[in-house]
């Protein structure tokens, strides 16, 4: 039985740094999502003249995804179901810093406010800015993603041996 909640033990702590190693991974693919798409921004209002909430409908379900309903809650304020608020833009999003989620309001707020030479001026900025957040978020990702789940099993043998 002893041995038993000791093995329990030390697949929680490997499911914990898992957690950690998965919140990594998170930022990383959601900041490459959010590049592709001032880069997809960029390109439709320039040569196609597309409208915003179009841009967003044609997204990848793969892209979508990475954005963890980032998008979908912006076409909710685009359809007038609610207000731009930092909070509802953020709805179950809870894996970026206060900052990041200020410059992001920011980027969204913006969106389809000005004329196309200065929107596209301003998607570019917005562009590189989040591409060295991105940069940042892949080298976390690379430095503590598998560190994260080595230093959970780490601490689940550890707990073992000194249980034994």
């Amino acid at each position: 039985m002893r041995i038993f909640v000791l093995v329990i033990l030390l697949c929680i702590s490997i499911y914990i740094g898992y957690i950690f190693s998965k919140k990594y991974k998170i930022r990383a693919n959601f900041f490459q999502a959010l590049v592709f798409l001032c880069q997809k921004f960029d390109v439709e209002i320039n040569f196609s003249r597309e409208r915003v909430k179009n841009i967003f409908l044609n997204l990848d379900e793969k892209e979508k995804t990475k954005l963890h309903g980032l998008d979908l809650n912006y076409l909710s304020f685009i359809d007038k179901e609610s207000s731009l608020e930092k909070d509802i833009l953020f709805k179950n999003i809870n894996f970026l810093k206060e900052e990041e989620k200020d410059l992001i309001f920011m980027f969204f707020r913006g969106l389809g406010r000005s004329d196309v030479d200065s929107q596209s001026k301003e998607i570019k900025n917005f562009q590189s800015r989040f591409e060295v957040i991105s940069s940042n978020a892949v080298s976390e990702n690379k430095k503590y993603g598998s560190l994260s789940i080595k230093l959970g099993l780490i601490a689940g043998i550890f707990i073992f041996i000194i249980f034994i």
